[in-house]
């Protein structure tokens, strides 16, 4: 296959964890200038932008670029993994050249952030969600990790690992919030969030975000990183924003399988190619949903495969080894710092790297189970 468009520039905020001097849009733009840094580019070599949540046209006045592409496209964590997709087809269509996809969120801070609720009054959340209590992240992400644990069998002790190994990447990431060890007594002794799910079982919640520069594969030979190419993408939703009961059958979700045979599909690997996976950990039950969903493994064994240290390090199937939202960084959507980390390990710069990288598989979930993204990634060609 040709890949017309490649990754040439990627960065994250300079600093995350709390920042409450600057707000989602500065930190945006904080991350926009270190990935065009990064690039060897400038902001005159961009006419196209994309962002969630915040506007792209606000972010291209902000920093001085009149782009003739722009993609607002806002699904929650996802979106940045279906910005590059976009992107990417923009850039092969011929309607821009040269893309900036920009991420800044002020999740702890809370500095000039869009106002964030279920939805208007007359909005499905609000009509059939809100009134019953079902508000809360872990309470409508957490409720089908019930059932997965009635129908499969699988132990507090089992989902507890997912948190211990993402702990043992995150020891070895200079920029991780939390480092030090823990255990499945340690898991289990935090306090309950919402049943299943106990505190270090959830994400962090941070300051922070990411750039990523996009553009034609036949430019990428007079910029300075190593490009990286977009194999294989693929998207998917199957209800809106909270709607987790509204997915046919949460503990084999379609819209994630379509998202990945769109992915592999297109790239036109197997499975057995994939070197390395980045699959978003809003809590600990959604890599074993991730691992499921994408074909890894087949349904009921994503948690005993973790337990059994399949994806930790040493392990067969490397996944999420910047430490991932539990442990790394998570601003309120994660997406882009998965992208962050294939590419470090793409490039063989990350902090945990991994010998013989050549293609990492990003997955990213949007709202609470809604929507669904898919990356195929790779440093060369197949």
């Amino acid at each position: 296959m040709t890949a017309r468009a490649v990754i040439v520039g990627a960065a994250e905020t300079t600093g995350h964890g709390r920042i409450p001097t600057l707000s989602a849009l500065g930190l945006a733009a904080d991350a926009s200038l270190n990935a065009l840094l990064d690039a060897g580019l400038t902001t005159r070599h961009i006419d196209g932008v994309a962002t969630g949540y915040l506007s792209p046209t606000e972010l291209a006045w902000y920093l001085g670029i009149k782009p003739a592409w722009f993609d607002s496209t806002s699904i929650g964590g996802s979106s940045w993994l279906s910005h590059v997709r976009h992107a990417a087809a923009a850039i092969e269509a011929g309607l821009c050249s040269t893309v900036l996809i920009a991420h800044g969120e002020s999740g702890r801070s809370f500095q000039g952030m869009p106002n964030y609720n279920m939805g208007e009054r007359q909005s499905l959340s609000q009509q059939f969600d809100a009134p019953y209590g079902w508000t809360g992240g872990a309470a409508i992400f957490g409720l089908p990790i019930l059932r997965y644990m009635r129908d499969f069998g699988v132990t507090e002790e089992q989902l507890a690992m997912v948190a211990v190994v993402q702990r043992e990447w995150a020891a070895r990431n200079r920029r991780a919030i939390h480092k030090q060890p823990i255990t499945v007594a340690d898991v289990l002794s935090s306090p309950m969030i919402a049943y299943p799910l106990r505190r270090l079982m959830c994400c962090l919640v941070t300051d922070g975000g990411g750039a990523l520069v996009l553009t034609r594969a036949d430019r990428a030979g007079d910029l300075p990183q190593r490009p990286i190419y977009l194999l294989g993408s693929g998207e998917a939703s199957e209800s809106y924003l909270t709607g987790v009961a509204q997915v046919g059958d949460p503990l084999r979700p379609q819209f994630v399988r379509r998202s990945a045979e769109l992915a592999f599909s297109s790239a036109r690997i197997g499975r057995g190619e994939v070197n390395h996976l980045m699959i978003y950990d809003a809590f600990a039950h959604t890599p074993i949903f991730g691992l499921e969903g994408l074909g890894f493994v087949d349904y009921g064994e994503g948690a005993p495969f973790i337990a059994e240290r399949h994806t930790a390090p040493g392990g067969a199937l490397p996944m999420n080894t910047n430490g991932g939202g539990l442990n790394y960084a998570h601003s309120g959507s994660y997406g882009m710092f998965l992208m962050q980390e294939s590419i470090r390990q793409l490039r063989g710069t990350a902090d945990a790297q991994l010998p013989d990288v050549a293609i990492s598989l990003c997955h990213a979930w949007g709202g609470y189970f809604s929507a669904c993204a898919t990356l195929i990634l790779g440093n060369r060609l197949p």
